[in-house]
């Protein structure tokens, strides 16, 4: 089964004051810390080791998970001392990865088969994929991929829905270790990858067929509160 990494270090500006004095993946949702249903969701599918980066009040998070053996789960932390980035704080944490990876956000929750896909894409020459859905009216979410079967032959971040783009990156990402080793800059965001990588033919995306839940704004956090007794 392979390492998940989970990048648990954001701010949480948009749900302040709650995220004043708690790190946003330990909001509380349904009784529980957010991430902790993530967790519970990876152990369900058979994931063993789990690397939460952490930034942003992450001795909480380090404190309240520990290693891991409650959960059933062996979970290591890499902590960025200074803000570098999504795409940086996976390149801090090179000493700890191993040779392929998922990356999952710690403030977003997709149902996915992690062992499926993640033999798919070993099976293939990417060096890099994501998941995607196709764009649901009922999903106020802009399309931001244009695909040729599964390969990624055009990325935009931002916007509102354009012709073509009728792909919506669901925020579920597979690596090879090393596309990071390789990378001259320290810090940058993980969609700084992605240009070169279309030119190359080198970014693949996958299909899922459910959308993905976040928790980015209190709207949000209601919503998947809504969501998430039912899928466990």
């Amino acid at each position: 089964m392979s390492q998940v990494v989970v990048l648990a270090g954001g701010l949480g500006t948009r749900l302040k004051p709650i995220t004043e004095k708690i790190p946003k993946p330990l909001v509380e949702v349904g009784g529980k810390p957010f991430l902790e249903w993530q967790l519970m969701d990876l152990k369900k599918q058979g994931v063993k080791k789990v690397l939460l980066l952490i930034a942003y009040l992450g001795e909480q998070i380090q404190t309240y998970f520990g290693d891991g053996s409650r959960f059933g789960l062996e979970i290591e932390y890499c902590k960025e001392e200074t803000p570098l980035g999504t795409g940086g704080a996976i390149k801090n944490a090179l000493p700890q990865l191993e040779d392929y990876f998922v990356v999952i956000n710690g403030d977003s929750f997709l149902p996915l088969n992690i062992e499926k896909w993640s033999k798919h894409f070993a099976s293939t020459s990417f060096l890099a994929a994501m998941s995607y859905f196709q764009r649901l009216d009922e999903v106020p979410v802009p399309g931001n991929l244009k695909m040729d079967g599964e390969k990624v032959i055009a990325y935009k971040k931002g916007g509102g829905q354009q012709e073509g783009y009728l792909q919506v990156d669901s925020g579920v990402y597979f690596f090879r270790k090393s596309l990071f080793v390789d990378h001259p800059e320290d810090t940058f965001v993980i969609e700084d990858l992605w240009p070169s990588l279309i030119t190359n033919g080198q970014l693949g995306a996958f299909s899922v067929d459910q959308r993905f839940y976040d928790i980015g704004t209190p709207e949000r956090l209601a919503e998947f509160e809504g969501v998430i007794r039912d899928y466990f």
